[in-house]
């Protein structure tokens, strides 16, 4: 009983994440294509140059995989991987993708639930898996960020300010008696009792993943797979027109990150919104691009990082659900009670 009401429960806030994040993703694109003459923009979408769209594509593909590879080394450093493998460890890691349409990004723990589902790791000893590929993620686009710094002095702020929080949040785990004497706290609050055991077992997992050593490769890995994305979207320029050069791939890797962090940092659903406007607004200072060719720019982008994610995401859920038999108590949910 207790199953098929957490799993119905997921099917509802899968249901309505994804179609309220849609309708806020279709709103935003008519918006920012109203402020851009909603006419020159289909037109800019027609003359799109649509032979590079493989060669973005294989870059958003590239980084989902190299961001697995990522999921996977954590799954098996914490030793959590028992009856798991690469390719169900696959399948839950893109059947996460679907919740990139979450504050932060943070319905991702989804790869938790279903983790938990497989071979019973409790969610608070996984969750913090999701908690430390954001942090690697978010310091990764920090980096790819300040490669571009110097283009678009304005950002510099918001960038300091960026960097000083990590490094605080960094140095927080990293010190156990604060963090601990901070989880005491928590308990004297009420329902305290209940939340810091669970706490305590959340910042012990966070701490290991967080060792400098594993920290610093992780971020290595998480900085060439964001790359990827990052010359995805250089492709996506060119597409509009832009002539390839080593300025403009500069200027699409700062855009695209600085755009997925105001987005991160914006906690919308998805950074819808923060990441649209933003993207535009940098590539009319940056780049010198139409209005149009910028809106174009940013939603051909989206589509194929963000949505194409929320899609594989759905296939990968279908796909778990087969894998378990519809006799399995275990089994995720069908696509068609996604949509």
């Amino acid at each position: 009983m207790e199953q098929k009401s957490a799993t119905t429960s997921l099917r509802a806030g899968l249901r309505k994440s994804i179609l309220t994040s849609l309708v806020i993703g279709i709103a935003v694109i008519i918006l920012i294509s109203l402020f851009s003459d909603l006419r020159a923009v289909g037109d800019d979408l027609l003359a799109f140059d649509w032979l590079l769209l493989p060669l973005i594509l294989i870059g958003t593909v590239i980084n989902y995989w190299l961001r697995w590879l990522k999921w996977d080394y954590y799954l098996r450093y914490l030793k959590l991987d028992h009856s798991i493998d690469h390719t169900t460890s696959g399948l839950i890691f893109t059947a996460g993708l679907v919740m990139s349409v979450t504050p932060g990004k943070m319905g991702e723990v989804l790869k938790s639930f279903l983790l938990r589902q497989r071979n019973g790791t409790p969610i608070s000893r996984s969750a913090p898996i999701v908690l430390a590929e954001r942090l690697t993620d978010g310091i990764a686009m920090l980096l790819l960020m300040g490669l571009g710094l110097t283009l678009y002095p304005p950002a510099r702020p918001l960038f300091v300010v960026l960097v000083v929080l990590t490094v605080a949040g960094v140095i927080v785990v990293q010190r156990q008696s604060l963090a601990l004497a901070i989880i005491r706290l928590v308990a004297h609050l009420p329902f305290g009792r209940w939340i810091a055991p669970r706490l305590e077992t959340i910042y012990t997992t966070t701490a290991q993943l967080l060792d400098w050593r594993i920290l610093l490769v992780s971020t290595l890995l998480s900085v060439i797979s964001w790359g990827f994305e990052c010359l995805a979207f250089f492709f996506v320029l060119m597409g509009v027109g832009s002539e390839p050069s080593w300025l403009l791939l500069l200027q699409a890797t700062f855009i695209f990150a600085a755009s997925t962090l105001l987005g991160l940092v914006s906690f919308l659903p998805g950074g819808l919104g923060a990441s649209e406007v933003s993207s535009v607004g940098l590539l009319l200072a940056l780049v010198g691009v139409s209005a149009s060719a910028a809106t174009t720019a940013t939603i051909v982008i989206r589509f194929c990082t963000l949505w194409f994610g929320v899609l594989l995401g759905m296939i990968a859920l279908a796909w778990l659900g087969r894998r378990s038999g519809p006799q399995d108590d275990r089994t995720v949910l069908d696509i068609s009670e996604v949509l």
